[in-house]
């Protein structure tokens, strides 16, 4: 079964047909809400808000074992991520669609594994390619039959949040490599590979990062709500095509 996890501008599918919500108790605490379940064109789909239904979570407080735990228990096996970031480099203007194939960590203090003191052995994971190629494939697939535009690939540095960053942090990461920024990449990726899920992470750029484009000088809030509330009607879109075409292989 495929999931779908949603950041900030798409804390529920319009497009979804709900069957049911369910609480589910996981051995790392709470989800971030109850799993909803429901139809998409007829194809099932899971979907949970990252930050709550009501957007009440901030990054650094978001329970990603327990969301991963709790989309595994229920069978799901492939998993789309929907983030807002913002972008470092200058293709990637604001309204844009990405799909990021790398990620670098700069968050601190999360629960970044499932392993704890508790007499099971360390377990080393490969994380090289830390995005799932087969669904990225797919993703990719969804948005040309859906007629969006999209740019494939990007490094994506995942920060701690939730302050925005400085210029000069901004500066750093572009040095680094880094071509867009977000808040909740990681520990998210890192335990889906390691619970054994195809995960991929689709970016919704909503902002210049800090010194760049019109947020030379300050990031709007007011612009950010107006481009996510236009993008996510194109990553609705793409959701659609992407239930259909996962239901057909």
């Amino acid at each position: 079964m495929l999931a779908l996890i949603g950041g900030t501008g798409l804390t529920n599918l319009s497009n979804l047909e709900i069957t049911q919500r369910r609480v589910v108790r996981t051995p790392y605490g709470e989800p971030s809400g109850p799993l909803t379940f429901g139809k998409i064109r007829d194809h099932e789909i899971i979907f949970l808000a990252r930050h709550g239904y009501g957007h009440t979570i901030p990054p650094h407080e978001v329970n990603y074992r327990a969301n991963i735990w709790a989309l595994h228990a229920q069978g799901v096996r492939k998993v789309v991520s929907v983030a807002s970031v913002g972008a470092i480099r200058s293709d990637l203007v604001p309204g844009s669609i990405v799909l990021p194939d790398q990620i670098i960590d700069y968050t601190h203090g999360r629960k970044n594994c499932f392993f704890e003191a508790d007499g099971r052995p360390v377990t080393h994971m490969d994380f090289t390619e830390p995005y799932c190629g087969e669904m990225r494939i797919r993703c990719m697939e969804a948005m040309a039959d859906a007629g969006e535009a999209y740019i494939d690939g990007g490094v994506y540095a995942a920060v701690q949040g939730p302050r925005l960053e400085t210029k000069a942090e901004i500066d750093r990461l572009e040095r680094d490599g880094a071509t867009m920024v977000g808040m909740t990449g990681m520990p998210e990726a890192a335990l889906a590979k390691e619970i054994g899920l195809c995960y991929a992470a689709i970016g919704v750029v909503a902002n210049w990062a800090a010194g760049r484009g019109s947020s030379a000088h300050a990031i709007s809030y007011e612009e950010i709500d107006r481009v996510l509330a236009q993008t996510m009607a194109r990553v609705r879109n793409i959701v659609e095509h992407l239930v259909e075409r996962d239901q057909g292989k």
